[in-house]
């Protein structure tokens, strides 16, 4: 839980707009994310969105009940596209159940829906995950490689203490035509090994943290045309509003950062990430909405 958890202010608007993609605004990734006492309703978080320039997000599902929900509500939602996925740290827990194939069965289903756009988060997590589970994690990634091929979808990486092995999976396997590494966590090193090989990279708000220096030196070598930007909201809210719950309109903290970094106007990056976000997921209004369902999805009692 946040130490202070009531949202930061609106921050002052975007000139050029952006998108937010890799978000998470379900109910399920909200606990304890209060204001006034409910925590906010995914379209009050878009409507905060569209106010600051942040014109669109990609929701991102991270288990089966969390990518059913990005699935239906962009089915819905004209400012969402999903992205679909068994999260790496869930994959060992789920082979020791023998419920790891269904899951994925389940993931594979949904990738063929409107308006998902893409196959994540998915990849390898070393920090939370021990010796043991790694085996269940490069089954389950290369699974979810093997389903943004087939479909044609871009593919969002988790990616934490395991950047050799992500590289080699990707190199052994063969890399989707798209493929971003969500929440850019590596330093120069990986960010030439990205830019070699036409990989996206997804900065959040960890860029705008003093001791993230490593992160500051990949984006200043990152070529502009594989750049992204992520809340991965509720969590990694960007400085000055650390400790306080994240969500996909506070991008422009995180965006203008990033223009200081790399010695340019916030609205000429923001103009050239709107335009690489279109190249990875598409056109936000590429694929009509269907009407509401009588109940609104996602709303919380």
């Amino acid at each position: 839980m946040p130490s202070d958890p009531t949202y930061p202010p609106l921050p002052t608007p975007l000139t050029v707009p952006v998108y937010d993609n890799h978000t998470h605004i379900d109910p399920s990734a909200r606990p304890g994310r209060i204001e006034d006492g409910l925590a906010l309703e995914y379209r009050e978080q878009l409507d905060r969105a569209s106010s600051v320039g942040v014109r669109g997000i990609v929701q991102v599902g991270t288990d089966v009940q969390s990518s059913i929900w990005a699935a239906e509500t962009a089915a819905i939602e004209p400012r969402m596209l999903a992205a679909v996925a068994i999260h790496p740290n869930d994959a060992p827990e789920l082979e020791a159940a023998a419920a790891l194939d269904d899951a994925l069965a389940v993931i594979d289903g949904l990738a063929s829906r409107p308006r998902v756009r893409a196959i994540g988060e998915t990849g390898l997590d070393f920090f939370r995950t021990d010796a043991a589970g790694r085996g269940a994690q490069f089954r389950s990634f290369e699974a979810h490689i093997d389903m943004a091929k087939r479909h044609g979808l871009a593919l969002q990486i988790h990616d934490r203490d395991a950047h050799d092995d992500v590289i080699a999976t990707l190199q052994r396997v063969g890399a989707p035509e798209k493929v971003v590494f969500h929440c850019f966590s590596g330093g120069p090193d990986l960010a030439r090994v990205c830019a070699d090989n036409g990989w996206y990279m997804s900065f959040a708000g960890t860029v705008t943290f003093k001791n993230a220096q490593n992160l500051r030196d990949a984006l200043e070598l990152a070529p502009r045309a594989l750049l992204l930007v992520e809340t991965d909201a509720p969590y990694l809210t960007p400085t000055p509003y650390r400790g306080r719950p994240n969500a996909p309109y506070l991008i422009p903290h995180t965006l203008r950062t990033m223009a200081e970094v790399i010695g340019t106007d916030a609205s000429v990056l923001a103009a050239q990430i709107a335009s690489n976000t279109e190249l990875v997921y598409g056109r936000w209004d590429d694929e009509p909405v269907a009407a509401p369902p009588t109940t609104p999805i996602g709303i919380i009692a």
